[in-house]
Parts: structure tokens; sequence; C-alpha cells
């Protein structure tokens, strides 16, 4: 006699179906793992989102993103976006102003800042692109920072540094500890 003949009918589906939740399980999913914001799991957890965000009913924000992250019920609440996310802001009459994309991104509710994190890349209406591995969007302040590496394409140079501030529009900024590639021209007489 099989050692699995002696166990009850129900105690092999529930192991069939405990193995089956294990192998199932992403190590990427906090609520699949265990894993979350302090002790307390997400408040809600949507995957493939494509939403629009408005504001006094102007839409502001196009989110799209694999995985969302709602910690609502800690003591700073935070979205969670650890698959990455792009996102569109868009002007009073719904221009895009800008366009971002990173590999992950937090957002932190109740200050309003969002943390933007991996192959972080915005692209402005001047048609500019930075790029940086870490940027801040501080939303109540309407300013974006940055201590890391940034580069900054423009149509006419190449602007690099460490150490960056701008306006939300990325038309007003400064790069700290500045270097940049600049057309041979601009040297002339």
């Amino acid at each position: 006699m099989s050692p699995l003949s002696i166990l009850p009918r129900t105690a092999l589906v529930l192991l069939a179906a405990s193995a089956i939740a294990v192998a199932g399980c992403n190590s990427s999913d906090p609520v699949a793992t265990g894993e979350d914001a302090g002790s307390n799991p997400p408040t809600m957890v949507t995957r493939d989102v494509e939403t629009l965000i408005s504001d006094s009913g102007v839409v502001r924000y196009r989110i799209i993103t694999p995985v969302w992250y709602v910690y609502d019920e800690i003591p700073e609440p935070v979205w969670r976006f650890p698959e990455g996310l792009e996102l569109e802001k868009f002007n009073d009459i719904f221009q895009k102003d800008a366009e971002v994309r990173a590999d992950s991104a937090t957002y932190f509710k109740n200050r309003q800042l969002w943390r933007l994190d991996g192959g972080v890349s915005i692209s402005n209406t001047a048609g500019e692109k930075f790029l940086t591995e870490q940027l801040y969007w501080d939303q109540s302040r309407h300013k974006l920072y940055s201590d890391s590496f940034i580069h900054i394409e423009r149509a006419d140079k190449v602007l690099e540094g460490y150490g960056f501030d701008s306006n939300e529009q990325l038309t007003a900024y400064t790069i700290r500890r500045v270097s940049g590639i600049f057309p041979a021209s601009e040297f002339r007489k």
C-alpha cells in the first residue's frame, strides 16, 4: 500500500491546492509573498492599468502601469508601481505637457511627492529629453529635483551633471556640477 493511499481524499486535494498556490506566487507580488508596506497588506491591487486622473474636473494625468499597489491604511499612505510607470501630464486644454517613464515609482499621497526610480525618462513640450536614475516630483511645491546624474538632450546641445532642480514644466531648470557637449561653432568668434 502506498503512503499516499492512507491520506484521506480531502487531504490530498488540500495538498495539491497548496502546491499550486505556492507555485503560482510571483516573487515581485507583495500579496503573494506576504511582503507589504510595514505590516499592512495593500488595500487595493490593480493590474494592467490605464487610467485618467482629474483635478477639479479637468483631466491632468494619464497613468499606464502593469501593476499598481495602493496602501491607504498605513500612517503614510503610498501608491507603488514596482513594474514600471508611464505618465502623461496634460495642460488645461488637454494638450500633453510632459511624458514620464520609469522602471518603478512610489507616490507618497499625504506629501504629494513622487519618487521615480531606474531608467527615468521625461520629455517636455520643447522636445527636450531628461534621463536620470532617480527623480523626485513634489506636486505641492510644483518642483522636480534629483541628486543623481542627469543627462539632458536639447536640439542644439547635450547637458550633463550631478543634481538637478526644475519647475514642473521643465522649462526653467538648474543643473548642479554641470558639464556639457556643445557644437564647436559656439566657441568660434
